[in-house]
C-alpha cells in the first residue's frame, strides 16, 4: 500500500514569465528517501501494486531546462511548468491516500449530506491534509473541494479540483472501487493531475497512481498509458454512472444503459467516476459517459483520457470543460459512434427544459468557461 510522508519544506522562486514554487533539492530527496524505506515492506508482497515516482530534478536543472526550451521550443515552458504541478498534484493525493490508507480496516464513521449522498470523517480528513500541501507549494491557486467548496485565490488562473475519496458510498462498504483525486485546471483546461486508486477489497488492498500533465502524456505506476484502439460498439466495453437524484437524467441515463448493453459487450457501473475515467486511459474500458458530474468528480480523469490519446466532448459531442454536465470520454475511433446513441437522448432532454449547461463556475473562470464553449 501507499505510504506518504510530508516532511516540512521550503520554496525557491523561478525567475521567468511563469511564477513557479518548488522544493528544495534537498528537501525533495529526503522525501523520496522516505518514501523509498516506506515502500520497501511492499516489495515483500508480489501481489502488490507501488507507484514508482519519476526522478526529481533539482532546481538548477530545472532553470536550465527552461531556458534551453525557450530557444529550442520543445519542450516549452509551460509544459515544463505542468510538470512541476504534476509533482505538486502527486504530493497531494499521496498525502490524501495515507489517510484513507490508515482508515481501510477501521470502522467508518459516516454522515449524510442526502437521502444517500455520503461523508465520512475520512473524507474530510483526506481533504485538509491535501489542501495543506497546495497551501504550502502553490499559495497563490485557488482551490475547490467537494468537502468545502471554494477557497484559496478567486482570482487565479488557477483552480484545484479535489476529490478527498471519489466513491465514499464504496469506501464506506469496503468495496473496491474508490481513490484520491487531484487536479488543477488553467484557465478552465486541466494540466496536470494525480489519482491513487484502491483496489482488490478488504485483506487484499492495493493501490494504482495514476499521473498526468499537459502535453506530456499519462502514466499509471510511471507506465506509459494508451487508449484502445476499439472503433466497433459491439466490441466494447463500456462504463457509465448515476447520481443520487432519481429524476430525468437518472431515468434516462438509464435507458442509455440498456440500449448500449444490447449492441456492446457490457457496460459497467463501479461508482467512482475519477477511477472509470483512469480505466479508460488504462486501456481496461472503451468509453465512458455520464450526467451531472461536478469537477473534481472528472478533472484528474479527464487529462488521463486526453494525454492517454483519447477524446472528450459533451455528450452532444460539444467543447468540453469539467464544469459541463455532461460527460463523454472514449478512444477516438469510437466516439462518434457513441454520440449516435447519447446525442439524441441528451439532446431531448435540453429540449424539455432540463438543465445540463454548466454547473456553477466560480470567481474569473466564468470568461474562460465561455471562451472553451465557443470554440
Amino acid at each position: 500500500m501507499l505510504v506518504v510522508s510530508a516532511p516540512a519544506q521550503s520554496r525557491c522562486t523561478i525567475p521567468g514569465s511563469t511564477k513557479v514554487y518548488i522544493a528544495s533539492f534537498a528537501c525533495r530527496r529526503a522525501r523520496q528517501a522516505q518514501r523509498c524505506k516506506a515502500l520497501s515492506s511492499v516489495d515483500q508482497h508480489p501481489a502488490r501494486l507501488q507507484a514508482k515516482l519519476p526522478p526529481l530534478r533539482k532546481p538548477t536543472q530545472l532553470k536550465q531546462t527552461q531556458s534551453r526550451t525557450m530557444a529550442t521550443g520543445s519542450p516549452t515552458p509551460a509544459t515544463d511548468q505542468f510538470l512541476f504541478l504534476k509533482q505538486v498534484a502527486l504530493e497531494a493525493a499521496e498525502t490524501g491516500a495515507k489517510i484513507v490508507q490508515e482508515a481501510l480496516e477501521k470502522p467508518r464513521n459516516i454522515h449524510f449530506k442526502g437521502v444517500t449522498d455520503l461523508v465520512t470523517d475520512t473524507d474530510r480528513a483526506s481533504q485538509e491534509a491535501i489542501l495543506e500541501v497546495l497551501r504550502q507549494q502553490v499559495p497563490e491557486h485557488g482551490f475547490l473541494g467537494e468537502e468545502g467548496g471554494v477557497s484559496g485565490n478567486a482570482h487565479s488562473e488557477y483552480l484545484w479540483c479535489i476529490d478527498p475519496i471519489d466513491g465514499t458510498t464504496n469506501f464506506a462498504a469496503g468495496y473496491p472501487s474508490f481513490g484520491v483525486s487531484v487536479a488543477v485546471l488553467h484557465k478552465a483546461e486541466p494540466v496536470a493531475a494525480a489519482v491513487v486508486e484502491f483496489a482488490g477489497g478488504p485483506l487484499a488492498w492495493v493501490t494504482r497512481t495514476y499521473t498526468a500533465s499537459k502535453g506530456a502524456g499519462a502514466q499509471c505506476n510511471g507506465k506509459d498509458l494508451q487508449v484502445t484502439a476499439t472503433t466497433d460498439v459491439t466490441q466494447s466495453l463500456l462504463v457509465t454512472g448515476f447520481g443520487y437524484e432519481h429524476d430525468e437524467a437518472w431515468s434516462a441515463n438509464m435507458e442509455l444503459f440498456k440500449e448500449l448493453t444490447d449492441v456492446s459487450r457490457g457496460v459497467r457501473r463501479l461508482g467512482a467516476a475519477a477511477i472509470d475515467l483512469c480505466h479508460v486511459a488504462l486501456g481496461v474500458s472503451d468509453g465512458f459517459w455520464e450526467y451531472r458530474l461536478k469537477p473534481w468528480d472528472c478533472a484528474a480523469g479527464v487529462l488521463m483520457v486526453q494525454e492517454a490519446g483519447g477524446t472528450v466532448t459533451t455528450m452532444t459531442g460539444g467543447s468540453y470543460t469539467v464544469f459541463h454536465r455532461t460527460t463523454l470520454a472514449s478512444t477516438p475511433g469510437l466516439h462518434q459512434r457513441l454520440l449516435e446513441t447519447l446525442k439524441p437522448k441528451t439532446e431531448g432532454l435540453i429540449q424539455q427544459g432540463y438543465p445540463l449547461g454548466t454547473w456553477y463556475v466560480p470567481g474569473v473562470y466564468e470568461q474562460y468557461v465561455e471562451q472553451v464553449s465557443n470554440q
